[in-house]
């Protein structure tokens, strides 16, 4: 039984009102000492209160999709086949050398199986060849995609990130990306992306790999930003040039979005990032912020200033005072030309609901950057 589908919700709220009856039932029927009667009706009571705080937490699961499944949850999924080390490549993904780094693959894809996600979202199961990660990739294609008049046409790629803990369905599920953006594209409004989200909770134990690749642990940027894109290329028709590509994310996801443009710019040409942070350390779980030296390489005001020449990205921030803006202003103050950084301030709560409504708007100025060719 899935963890996000309707069968285990209707489960969990049946068990309320049962265990409510059993209650009621047998309050006055239990027999014995009294220490013993009173030990019952305790357990009756938290067997309520269990039932009741259970179908609280799947409601709350299945509207922000934290948990993707029971393994997310339970901490004891591991995604991580091998941890090969990784050929440097300064080529964007799909062009060059990259491109011959290992023939084409083509997946099979099917439906995504979770009812919140709409059903022209495909998902595929990838292993990453040169990151030794395993995982699911969705993918959802604009409505121009299957046009006769784009038949011939390479179209702009997003890769979304979720936060952390994060479902690879959430971007679809509950910030209603694909939905919300999809009349804008019919309409011009926003330019016909292909949208991408791949798996980021990778190890077990809740870990947080933060989208790096750490020596003897993952793969977590390779897979990101070389073995989804290359996927992307070899079974779609992607646009494989950089000035094509964006990364978008919110929270922990919004962080890997701002540092992984800049520390690639030869593979994205813009990043969105909504509520995120500069210090890897703000994430509790987080392994490179525990790690001095990957706390200090992977904060994004540090790629810029470390960097031999400013990356060609354009980035925009949008958070509350509090909760990521002030990083916003760190990196626009870092930031020289042709990196461009533009900081919006935000009013609402580190929610996804909040997130969501970002959704069109940050999209309509991704297109002013990546343009409908």
């Amino acid at each position: 039984m899935e963890l996000t589908g309707t069968p285990f919700f209707l489960l969990t709220v049946l068990l309320v009102p049962v265990s409510i009856t059993v209650a009621l039932l047998f309050w006055g029927k239990v027999g014995g000492p009294q220490p013993v009667k009173v030990l019952s009706r305790i357990v009756m009571i938290m067997f309520c209160q269990v039932t009741a705080v259970l179908m609280v937490f799947v409601m709350v699961n299945n509207a922000n999709l934290i948990y993707g499944n029971w393994d997310d949850l339970l901490g004891t999924g591991n995604h991580v086949r091998a941890v090969p080390p990784v050929p440097p490549s300064d080529q964007a993904a799909g062009s060059g050398d990259a491109a011959k780094e290992h023939p084409k693959v083509k997946q099979s894809f099917g439906g995504v199986n979770d009812p919140l996600v709409p059903g022209d979202v495909q998902k595929t199961e990838l292993k990453g060849q040169l990151s030794g990660v395993d995982g699911e990739v969705l993918v959802w294609l604009p409505p121009q995609y299957n046009d006769p008049a784009y038949k011939d046409k390479k179209f702009p790629v997003v890769e979304l990130i979720p936060g952390f803990p994060g479902s690879s369905s959430t971007w679809y599920g509950t910030l209603k990306v694909s939905e919300q953006l999809k009349p804008l594209m019919q309409q011009g409004k926003v330019a016909p992306f292909i949208l991408v989200s791949p798996r980021t909770v990778l190890l077990g134990n809740s870990q947080d790999a933060g989208c790096t690749d750490i020596s003897g642990k993952i793969n977590a940027d390779a897979w990101i930003t070389r073995d989804v894109p290359q996927m992307v290329l070899d079974n779609f028709r992607a646009d494989p040039s950089a000035d094509r590509w964006a990364i978008a994310g919110y929270s922990a996801g919004a962080h890997c979005a701002a540092k992984l443009s800049l520390a690639h710019p030869n593979r994205y040409r813009a990043a969105i990032a909504m509520s995120g942070y500069n210090d890897p350390a703000n994430e509790k779980d987080s392994l490179v912020g525990k790690d001095p030296k990957l706390r200090e390489a992977n904060n994004p005001v540090n790629i810029l200033k470390a960097a031999q020449q400013p990356p060609k990205v354009a980035m925009l921030i949008s958070a509350s005072k509090g909760d990521g803006y002030e990083d916003g202003e760190a990196i626009r103050a870092a930031a020289k030309a042709p990196t461009t950084v533009q900081v919006e301030e935000g009013t609402g709560p580190h929610t996804t609901e909040q997130w969501k409504k970002m959704v069109p708007g940050a999209f309509t100025w991704l297109t002013s950057i990546i343009p409908a060719q």
